[in-house]
């Protein structure tokens, strides 16, 4: 895959141009989320679908992440977000994108569209929330317990076991990955989003979660937070909606960068209704 060096870093990308002959096309970019991820959780799941549909396609792996370079800090939601609008002047991508995030992903496509909102066409939120504090708060608390738990080799054991050994070796690398940056400490510390900086993401907002997932108990949080806002809930359906339902996701994606893109060809493509609860 092509690299680029944005902010003295290499970023690793992969870029599909969408196979369409018809005017100016619309341009998806998928942010991935921490840890264990990398850009290779879209490559597997909507990359390819969505370029075949006609989207031009930017995935790319965060710092600390995948190929991308390992700097031992600068690990802010300023430093991710200037990766990623540095790394769309890099390749001239010069129109609004749908920023399509999964998790972290989604958390740092609501801060380029709150710091740049010129840049973003739309937002596609999958299980995930923008920076606020109470997020700050409770990621803080999520990455301290997961740097802990995984300073146990008793817990690779259990993940080898319950979700195989390849799984049990990202979740190393996550934890060098932990142990070597300033990353835990410096994700939680935003810049965070008040509700004056929320009311800036004027674009429309498409949020996809499982039922069962981080907004189970409060599903429609977004919407009572943005301007515009949709929600689908997938049935059946954890954290994991990107991967475990990523058929629904990848038509819930396309139709929704469709809807949103003036300038794309729209014939053949179905509009998903407001309040859509996917079964």
């Amino acid at each position: 895959m092509p690299t680029a060096f944005i902010n003295g870093l290499t970023v690793n990308y992969l870029r599909l141009d969408g196979r369409s002959d018809t005017g100016p096309r619309p341009v998806a970019v998928f942010v991935h989320g921490l840890g264990t991820d990398s850009l290779a959780s879209f490559y597997l799941t909507l990359a390819a679908p969505v370029s075949a549909a006609g989207i031009d396609v930017l995935a790319y792996d965060l710092r600390g992440h995948g190929r991308s370079g390992r700097p031992p800090e600068g690990y802010t939601l300023a430093d991710f977000t200037a990766d990623l609008t540095g790394l769309l002047d890099e390749l001239a991508v010069d129109r609004p994108v749908h920023l399509v995030g999964n998790s972290f992903g989604g958390t740092l496509a609501f801060a380029v569209a709150a710091a740049h909102p010129d840049r973003v066409a739309s937002v596609v939120s999958i299980e995930s929330e923008p920076p606020t504090p109470a997020w700050a708060d409770r990621l803080h608390r999520t990455l301290r317990a997961v740097k802990r738990d995984l300073a146990r080799e008793d817990t690779y054991l259990w993940l080898a076991s319950t979700f195989g050994n390849h799984h049990a070796r990202l979740s190393r690398q996550a934890y060098d990955r932990m142990c070597t940056t300033t990353m835990v400490e410096d994700i939680p510390r935003g810049p965070l989003l008040g509700l004056a900086d929320l009311d800036r993401i004027a674009c429309p907002v498409l949020s996809i979660i499982g039922d069962e997932g981080f907004q189970a108990d409060d599903p429609h949080l977004l919407e009572t937070l943005l301007r515009t806002c949709r929600t689908v809930i997938i049935d059946d359906q954890d954290h994991s909606v990107l991967v475990e339902a990523h058929r629904e996701v990848r038509r819930l994606v396309i139709d929704w960068v469709y809807e949103f893109d003036p300038a794309a060809e729209t014939a053949g493509v179905v509009p998903v209704p407001w309040q859509e609860r996917a079964g």
